[in-house]
């Protein structure tokens, strides 16, 4: 492992609670993981409009796709029935990719699914779920309209907190699915979210009511939905916030 990997190693297992924390705006970018990117290649014509994208996969093949759409099938197929880390063998169902608008320029991120979500391969689905389709729908959008995901694609056991070698294998395609996907505005849904994303060790009571840039998007950190079943009279600040959103979508 070369010095600069090594440094980067030692970073995320800070961020994850091990001692200290890397503030550096730049860490955000994660240049080293695979990301889309436009191409222009006649394997895959694109129609009126359109601009390829390739993808390096996990095992560095190159996929050509139409548009975005095509390029989440292919981040989808790259995961397949993964085994990449330990929540294969402990209960997962399934694995929970995202859903939504491959064009939304609103996205969502929490942190694992539920048992819900395991059932039915499908993140926010539950009773967290429904009050983030209210929550959606206050700002006068739909739930068609964004896209929905998580930094963990397999539901931890008990639904405990994603462990470091679980985020370290699995974020890299949630990166794939924001570069696809290019967001105006990402919302991340709840402490681990904001930490896995911003790469800090604030809890979110700290975040929200801020704006960070993110990967060419504008990321606004706000309670996660099961929190406000537990706390419903914070409801007015995740309300604040996404009146932010709504603002930044229209500017």
């Amino acid at each position: 492992m070369d010095r600069d990997r090594l440094i980067e190693h030692l970073k995320f297992a800070a961020e994850l609670g091990v001692g200290g924390v890397s503030r550096d705006p730049a860490w955000r970018a994660r240049p080293d993981v695979p990301v889309l990117r436009q191409a222009q290649d006649e394997r895959a014509p694109a129609g009126p409009g359109e601009t390829p994208l390739v993808v390096s996969s996990s095992n560095h093949e190159v996929t050509f796709s139409k548009n975005a759409a095509e390029a989440l099938a292919a981040v989808r197929a790259d995961i397949g029935d993964c085994t990449r880390c330990k929540l294969h063998t402990m209960g997962r169902t399934q694995v929970v990719f995202g859903v939504g608008n491959p064009d939304a320029d609103l996205m969502f991120v929490g942190e694992a699914p539920g048992a819900d979500e395991d059932i039915q391969g499908i993140p926010f689905v539950g009773r967290a779920g429904q009050l983030l389709t209210k929550i959606i729908e206050a700002i006068d959008l739909k739930r068609d309209d964004v896209y929905i995901a998580n930094v963990i694609k397999c539901r931890p056991p008990g639904n405990r907190n994603p462990e470091q070698d679980e985020v370290e294998t699995c974020e890299p395609f949630l990166f794939q699915q924001i570069d696809v996907i290019k967001p105006k505005v990402i919302v991340a849904l709840g402490t681990f979210a904001a930490r896995a994303l911003l790469r800090t060790l604030d809890p979110i009571s700290r975040l929200r009511g801020r704006m960070f840039e993110y990967r060419g998007a504008k990321l606004i950190p706000t309670f996660h939905p099961a929190y406000l079943l537990r706390n419903p009279s914070s409801k007015r600040e995740v309300w604040e916030d996404m009146k932010v959103v709504r603002k930044l979508l229209k500017s």
